[in-house]
Formats: structure tokens, sequence, C-alpha cells
């Protein structure tokens, strides 16, 4: 099960971000940027993979997750602002297409490698963050080829439909409602990597936990389990209970991958998410207010 849930959601967003872009430039005929887009998703997937085998090596020889932290942190702030870059491109060309007819082949190329470098860091960050949290999950009483093939099929799956739909309806208010939703993609992505560069200030020794200011502290994880908690998520190792709505809970879990949400910020994660939103949010509606 926890094979399924990690893959699918990690997955998904991946194929969300994947199937929005298509969408935009096959509506667009913008044939130089969608090889660009399959470019970044084969190269993504071949670093993933190595990826995941530096990893593993790392934490059989380093003994801790803290550069796990770190780099996930980098590569979260990394497709964040690639997010932001192809979306506000994307709208606007879409938004004048006589401009776009206008300029030269040899433009339209140069711009166009930001698809390719936001998609290849988009799944990259997606199959980092799957590798880690398969290995902390890891329980040593067996690895769920189905779960994770399930979950993955079915990301993809909707994904596939996206690009279909996108298709098939009219195109500004697809594309006014899916930017929209990488805005908050990408706001989700700056909140999760300053929690996970905290993480790393943690485990590095250069503050403590107890120390730092959080504007709230909800849904603590509880050692007994609640009276009708079928939702609650057990975790084994620590003996613990998680909310449903907590950020390792079932729906919690979810909404962080996707949004940012955290049941525990620090002032510094929620004020960036703030900001973040405010400034995506300003820039859609420069395109489609």
């Amino acid at each position: 099960m926890n094979e399924f849930i990690i893959v699918f959601r990690e997955c998904l967003e991946a194929s969300l971000i994947v199937g929005i872009i298509y969408s935009f430039l096959s509506r667009s005929n913008l044939h130089d940027a969608l090889k660009k887009l399959w470019l970044g998703v084969g190269a993504s997937v071949i670093a993933s993979i190595f990826v995941a085998i530096f990893v593993v090596y790392l934490k059989s020889t380093v003994g801790d997750t803290r550069y796990e932290k770190l780099f996930e942190a980098l590569f979260m702030y990394a497709a964040a602002g690639l997010i932001w870059y192809v979306v506000f491109w994307l709208s606007k060309h879409v938004s004048d297409r006589k401009d776009l007819e206008s300029k030269t082949e040899t433009a339209l190329k140069m711009s166009s490698w930001g698809v390719f470098w936001v998609v290849f860091f988009s799944i990259l960050r997606e199959g980092f963050e799957t590798v880690i949290m398969l290995l902390a999950q890891d329980r040593g009483d067996g690895f769920s080829y189905i779960g994770f093939i399930a979950g993955a099929t079915l990301a993809i799956g909707i994904g596939y439909l996206i690009v279909i739909g996108g298709k098939r309806i009219n195109l500004r208010p697809f594309f006014k409602g899916t930017t929209l939703l990488l805005v908050f993609l990408a706001s989700g992505m700056i909140a999760y990597g300053t929690h996970e560069g905290e993480e790393y200030l943690e485990k590095s020794g250069f503050i403590q936990k107890d120390e730092i200011a959080r504007p709230w502290d909800i849904l603590k994880p509880t050692d007994t389990k609640p009276e009708n908690g079928i939702l609650y998520k057990y975790d084994e190792a620590k003996d613990l209970y998680y909310h449903p709505l907590y950020d390792k809970g079932y729906i919690g879990e979810f909404a962080k991958g996707f949004f940012g949400y955290n049941s525990n910020p620090n002032y510094v994660e929620l004020m960036l998410w703030i900001f973040s939103l405010i400034f995506g949010i300003r820039m859609w509606r420069r395109f489609y207010a």
C-alpha cells in the first residue's frame, strides 16, 4: 500500500506538469518545443535512475539523510523557478498567437529549451523524492512491485486524460485553469523545499528543532490508536498514529506534495509560500484576468 501511495503521488505530479505543458505546445503548434519536452522526459528518467543509485550509495556510506534533504531542497527551488518561467512564457505566447508567428525560428528554439529544463527538473525531483520515500518506509518486509506499478500506471493514465481533454475542450479556459494549478504547484515546491532545508540544518546541527518558531503545530502524532481511527496512518518504526490531515497522514501527504501544505510550518516556510503564491497569482492574472 505504501509503495502505491508514494509512487502514485510523485508520478501524478510529474504527469500533471508534462500533460499540461504538452497540451499548451500541441494546441499552439510549437513543434520544436514538443521535441524538447520529450527529450526532457527521456533525459530525466535516465538521470533519475542514476540519482537513485547515488542516493542508495550515499545512505549506505554516510549513514544519515542530511544531504538527501539538501539535494531535495535544491531540486524543489530549481523546479519551481523553471515552472514559473515556462508557465508565463507559454501563457504569453498562447495569448498572442500573431506575435508568436512573427518570431524567428532561432528565437523559438532558444526559448523552447526552457521546456526541456522544467520537465527535466520536475521529473528528476519526483524521481529523487520517490527513492527517498521508498527507502524511508522500508521496514525489511519486502517491496510491493504491484503497488509500485499500479501507482505509476494510474498516475500516468490521469496525465494522459489531461492531454486528451486539452485537445477536446476550449483552449483558453483549459489553459486558464491548468496554469493556475501549476502556480499552486510551484508555490508548494517553494514551501516544501524550505521545509527540507530546515531538516538539513537540523540534522547538520546548525539549529535545534525545539527552538524553531512556528505559527501553528496541530494534529500531532499519537502513540494510541484513536477511536474510529481507520484513516489514521500507522508508523511501525516509531509506533505512532498520524491524523489523516497531518502532513505525514494519507490526505496531508498528498496536500504537502502538491501544494506545500504543512501542519507545523516554520515562519520562513509560511512567508515564502505566501509571497510566492501572491507573485504567481499576480503574474497569472496579467495573462488571464
